[in-house]
């Protein structure tokens, strides 16, 4: 069995522009060099060389269109990978430094996606009560569906055998990145996400990965655990 490269992604994410490139690509969105250039603070040709070695690492997908070059995640599991990473990096910062800046907009923090799935103060919240209302139970460090849970999923029309089949981990606990408590990622996740979206719950906003919470949706997720 081969001995997992831990150091040769962790060099791939040790610097400050791929870093900032990977977290621009956390919504998920298929993007030009030039944009994540931008986002990233460097010259076209210095993010060239990064994209390159992220592509070559594997974190990154690249998808050419004439002369244009796109980039995107290479999947979920870099998703989360940065994801935690960046919740870790505000867990061992100095009590001193403020754990989230003062800048960031209240609505990013309140409901946004992590790549495929629903992340914020809202995806914490629904993670809490659905464990509260016994549609989840913890599993170790990711969480497993009651069968009380997939009467109540499969009544939102969350497609539970079409994400178990995915072949990837099926409902797995993200420690989110400002509320520093779990929310759901994992196959089951982003179904949940899909399904908001589906039901006019959850609005995507573009160029972000903030989200907009319907009046509809307000009033769906008030009645979800009654």
């Amino acid at each position: 069995m081969d001995e997992p490269n831990v150091a040769a992604v962790a060099g791939l994410l040790a610097d400050p522009a791929r870093a900032r490139i990977l977290r621009t690509l956390l919504d998920g969105t298929l993007r030009p060099a030039s944009e994540l250039a931008f986002a990233a603070g460097i010259s076209a040709q210095s993010a060239s060389g990064h994209l390159a070695k992220l592509v070559r690492g594997g974190l990154l997908e690249l998808q050419a269109q004439g002369r244009h070059r796109y980039f995107r995640l290479a999947g979920p599991d870099v998703a989360h990978a940065v994801e935690s990473l960046g919740s870790l990096s505000l867990a061992v910062r100095p009590p001193r430094s403020p754990a989230i800046p003062k800048s960031t907009p209240t609505q990013f923090l309140h409901a946004r996606t992590c790549y495929d799935h629903l992340a914020g103060e809202m995806a914490v919240q629904g993670c809490e009560r659905m464990l509260k209302a016994r549609w989840l139970a913890a599993q170790g460090r990711d969480f497993r569906v009651t069968r009380f849970g997939e009467e109540k999923l499969a009544a939102l029309d969350v497609d539970l055998p079409a994400a178990r089949r995915s072949g990837r981990a099926f409902a797995r606990s993200c420690v989110d990145l400002t509320q520093r408590r779990p929310h759901l990622g994992g196959a089951l996740g982003a179904a949940l996400l899909q399904t908001y979206l589906a039901r006019g719950w959850i609005q995507r906003l573009r160029r972000s990965r903030a989200v907009n919470i319907t009046p509809r949706g307000t009033e769906g997720f008030a009645k979800l655990f009654v």
